[in-house]
Parts: C-alpha cells; structure tokens; sequence
C-alpha cells in the first residue's frame, strides 16, 4: 500500500515530510515525492526508487515551504516513472493518493473530449485535473474537491494541496485509511499513525466517505452526504523503539526474535495471572450459541484461519469454513443462522477482507476480529476486536503477526471449547499451562539459527523447492513456501504430504530440496513414510523435527533442524519460527531485499 503525509506547520516542512514517508517504507513503494507551497507558490519534487534517491534530490533542488504532502508510491497504473510519481499536479493542484479510481478509464475519455492532455498513465492525475477544472469554474478549493470526490468510484485516500494557499489541505478517504494528526499550531495528514508518530500522539481517524478541510486551526470534518460530522480525538501510545532495527541487520530478524516478548504479552491479555482460563472482554461471543464459525482473511492470515480451523474443530468440536477474503466476497456465500463470521488481518485494512465484514454485517449473529492495529477499519466496523498485541511489524513479510494471531486464535478455540461443554475446565487448564510455556519453547527455537542458516545457505542455490506436511502442519508448510517465494523469490509450493503422490511427486529429482514440517506427534509415521518416498527418488530432505522425530527419521536427511518438544496442539506456532528463519536466511544468502521485496506492499488495501 502507498503511503501519505500531509504537514501545515511551522517550521521547513520538506525534510519533515521525507522523514515520515521513511516511517512508512515498510508498506512497500517503488518512487517517493513531496510537493510545497512556498509564498504562494506550489512546488515538486520526485524520484524514482528509495526516499535516499528524493533526499539525495533535494539536497542539490531544495523544496522550501511550511506546507506540504508527500507520498510513497506501489505502482498500479503505469510503471514506475518519475512521471507517474506523486505528488500529480495540474495547475494549482497537487495531489496524493492511495488506492484505485475504477472509474478513471470512463472519467479519462471524458477529458480527453474536452480537449485536456495527459502527463501521465496512472488513475490518479484525474483527480488534480477534474479538480483544477472545477476551480476553473469558479468553486473554492474545497467546493472544488467535493465535487471531484462525487464522480470518483473506487477505493482511495487523498490529500491536496494548492497554489496560493499555505494554511489548507483537503483530505478524503472511502476505502483507504486516513488519519489527522492534531498538533500546538499545526496539523497534519497520514496513511496510519506511525508516519506522524514522531509529530503527534493526537489522532483522527477519518471514517468512510469522510472529506476534512485541515488548517493549522484544526479539522472541519463532513461525511458523504456533506453533513458536519464530529469524530473523536484518540491518544496513541506507540512505541518509537519498535520501528527501528534495535541492531539487528533487518526488521523481519528483529520481528522474528520479538516473537516470545510478544506472545507473552498477548498470553498477559487473555490469561489472567495465575489464572486456568481464557478471559475475553466483556461482549464476547457465547460460542454455546454458535453452530458453525466462518472465517476470512487473505495471504498470511488465511493460513492462521486454516490453522485455527483444525483447533476449532478437533478441541471445540465447532464447523469451520474458511475462505481467501477475495473469494468470499464474490462468491457471496449463504450465511446459516447461528454463525460466528470471523476476520483476520494484520493492518485491519485489507480491502477484501474488509468487503467480506461488510457483506456479513446483517447476515451474520456477530462479527469478530483478530487485528493487530485496534483503530483500524476492520476493528472498529466489527462487533468485536481481539488484538493480538504484536506492536508494529514493519517488515513486509508477516512473522510476528502471524505467531501472535496463532496464539490469540488458539486462546479463542479454547474460550469455545469451554462455552460448548468440549473439554473440562481441567483440560482447558492443561492446555493453559501449556501455553504459558510458549515463550520459553520459542527462545529454544530462535537458539537454532546456526543450523538453520546452514541449510539455508544450501538451500539459496535451489530454483525450486518443496514443503510438505500433514495436519497441523499443512497449513505451516503453506506459509513457509509463502515466506520463502516472498523474500528470496526462490518458486515455492506446499502440500498436504498425503498429496505427493497425486502430482508432485513427479517433480522430486537431485535438484530439489523439500522441506519437511513433521514433529513426533499422531501422524508422524505417516510424514515419514511420505519423506521416504522423496529419498528414494534422490531429492534432499530437509526435516524439520523434534528430537525424538529426528532420531526415528533414519539416515538421508540432507538437513534436519531441531525444535523443543511442545504440547502438539501448539507445534504451528513453534514451528512458524524455523519456517521464518528459513526464508530469512535463504533470502539474506541470495542478497534480496529481506524487509521489502519487489512488487509487495505491507497491507493491501485495493484489489
């Protein structure tokens, strides 16, 4: 997802603008630029590439003025060209902007008829050209934003700025997340509250469909239909500590070591001290009123769903259907009667899975959702929102998130195990001790690193390579191929191990590593039976085990990485961190960008 930021203040507003894209490279981008106005007068700057390459610009072309709007650009429409950077300008307008116009083809056409030429290929230009157009007629530069704004169909957050006008941004949002940051005589605009968190802990959160007028004097807010609308002013606490590398080489390492810290503090959530249960807040769901619990999310979180069903189903004995967001929603499922529709997303802004809330909101008993942000769309649009307490997770490859949803999901399956009579308080006390041991399990794991690089190392060399595993552990190998095609670009897939011999098997030869997930539980043998098979035809396992489970294995393993010993309910969230390693190492190995591969954004808030 692209980033914005928009300052009215007091001070030379350019070097404050890069800072805060530099807050937001996390979501992935591929050009950065700040427009100004400066006595008057609106300025840009562009480049192509890192903010190092605008900041580098600006040494040699300073920007000055106190006013300004920046963005981080994804490219949707049009390649990633200095000229189809942001900020867009089209006479006294520029303007920023994340998202799609749907509508840009039909609204195009129409000004090319009118005799107007373009710059540029992307979506985006439409709106400084319609909106300069407008003023051209007459209307103020607010009048003149709302009116654009009506003709827009699509997904989008927008800031502008205008010639001749050094205390005004007009900022809109329906779909894409947007935030005002208020300040002591100034204010400011961004895509979340980390851009800004170094200016203000004072925040906004625009709803959808809302257009603000921002002056240093503060925000006038009116919703869709143009009515004045009030929206509350919220304290953020974030913690400034968490967005930088704290010495290690990337944020996905320093994310993926966070991750005992973290379960700890969601385990502290929802695990009262010295406690044998799991408490939610108050309004949670009865899940003895639930008969079937629908779950949708995409990427990363889909397979926390798929993961969660298992636990659902064999310890609440509740039906799952789970489902990829984008699927869901056109598909558009009957909903039955005494359904729990359960969310996932890391941001709480992912569009499909927030179109997917939507179209449950009058079909469904309730709405919940597992998020890592509490003021986000997803959370505030639910009955109820379970945070997962991760902090923030700059790198674009999920880790931290990921455990902590497991972990929160898990707690949640054992909250409807009890409410439906499935296990007795002693076993969900059992199953508590358990998780209370996870951070300690996790440490052991992360200690595995060396091995873990070593096979790595091997494995870099690799085009292609297998996961396999069963159970519990498909899911996890699903997300580690994900994690490994994601940072290294190293072709990946996954499999359930019962499904070798129905296709892929065909592919096993000397050349290809298969790593297999398989810890010494049920179905263990079954895994090495299926591991076997890949030996036979000369591929290189690389097992992924407890001690036990590489003892029994037997020789050929071209790699075997050890892990702790753990309930087997809770082995997906233990075994997430050699998948993690993996990936990290193998991509490190092959010098690709670890924290923000090429072509992904953070959180995916357009189709």
């Amino acid at each position: 997802m692209c980033g914005i930021v928009g300052v009215l203040g007091n001070h030379e507003v350019a070097p404050i603008l890069v800072e805060a894209l530099k807050r937001l490279e996390y979501r992935g981008y591929d050009s950065a630029g700040i427009a100004t106005v400066n006595d008057g007068t609106l300025d840009r700057r562009r480049a192509v590439g890192k903010l190092v390459n605008l900041s580098d610009l600006l040494v040699h072309d300073p920007l000055p003025g106190k006013s300004g709007i920046g963005h981080t650009r994804w490219a949707t429409h049009g390649a990633p060209t200095e000229a189809n950077a942001h900020p867009h300008r089209a006479g006294r307008v520029a303007v920023v902007h994340n998202g799609i116009i749907e509508n840009f083809r039909e609204l195009r056409a129409e000004l090319a008829a009118a005799g107007v030429t373009f710059a540029t290929q992307t979506d985006t230009e439409l709106v400084a050209l319609l909106t300069e157009r407008h003023m051209a007629e007459g209307l103020a530069p607010a009048e003149a934003v709302f009116k654009t704004l009506d003709r827009l169909t699509g997904a989008f957050a927008l800031a502008l700025l205008f010639q001749g006008e050094e205390d005004l941004i007009i900022a809109a949002r329906k779909g894409s997340p947007l935030a005002i940051g208020h300040g002591e005589g100034e204010m400011y605009v961004g895509s979340d509250a980390i851009a800004l968190a170094p200016l203000t802990d004072r925040i906004t959160y625009l709803e959808e469909g809302d257009r603000a007028i921002v002056t240093r004097a503060g925000v006038e807010i009116r919703d869709v239909e143009g009515r004045l609308v009030n929206r509350p002013v919220k304290q953020i606490q974030l913690d400034a500590a968490r967005i930088d590398k704290s010495g290690h080489k990337h944020f996905m390492a320093k994310e993926i070591a966070e991750q005992p810290q973290v379960i700890a503090e969601a385990l502290n959530a929802y695990l009262p001290a010295g406690g044998d249960r799991v408490v939610l807040p108050e309004g949670s769901p009865d899940f003895s009123k639930i008969d079937r619990l629908v779950m949708v999310a995409c990427g990363t979180a889909f397979y926390a769903c798929l993961t969660a069903k298992y636990w659902f189903e064999q310890i609440a004995r509740l039906p799952v259907e789970v489902d990829i967001a984008s699927e869901f929603r056109y598909r558009e499922p009957p909903v039955a009667p005494r359904t729990l529709a359960l969310f996932v997303s890391q941001s709480g802004e992912t569009a499909d899975t927030l179109a997917a809330l939507r179209y449950c909101t009058d079909k469904a008993d309730s709405l919940l959702s597992v998020v890592n942000v509490p003021e986000s769309s997803i959370a505030r649009e639910s009955g109820m929102a379970l945070p997962i307490h991760a902090g923030v997770e700059v790198g674009v490859a999920s880790t931290k998130a990921f455990t902590c949803q497991l972990t929160v999901l898990f707690m949640l399956a054992l909250k409807a195990a009890a409410d439906r009579g499935a296990l007795s308080p002693e076993q969900v006390a059992d199953h508590v001790a358990a998780l209370r041991g996870l951070p300690s399990a996790l440490n052991a794991a992360l200690d595995e690193g060396p091995a873990i690089r070593k096979a790595a190392q091997s494995l870099s060399e690799a085009r292609d390579v297998l996961f396999l595993g069963r159970g519990l552990m498909y899911p996890l190998a699903l997300e580690g191929a994900l994690k490994l095609k994601e940072i290294s670009y190293i072709h990946a897939e996954a499999y359930a191990s019962g499904e070798l011999k129905h296709g892929p098997i065909a592919l096993i030869d000397k050349h290809m590593p298969v790593v297999v997930m398989a810890p010494r539980d049920a179905l263990f043998d079954k895994s090495v039976s299926n591991m076997q098979e890949v030996l036979a035809r000369k591929g290189k396992v690389v097992l992924i085990s407890d001690e036990a489970g590489i003892a029994e294995a037997g020789d050929g393993i071209w790699a075997a990485i050890r892990m702790p010993h753990v309930q087997p309910a809770l082995t997906p969230i233990l075994y997430a961190v050699p998948a993690q390693l993996l990936a990290y190492h193998t991509a490190v190995a092959k010098g690709t960008d670890v924290d923000q591969p090429r072509n992904l954004a953070k959180s995916v808030t357009v189709e």
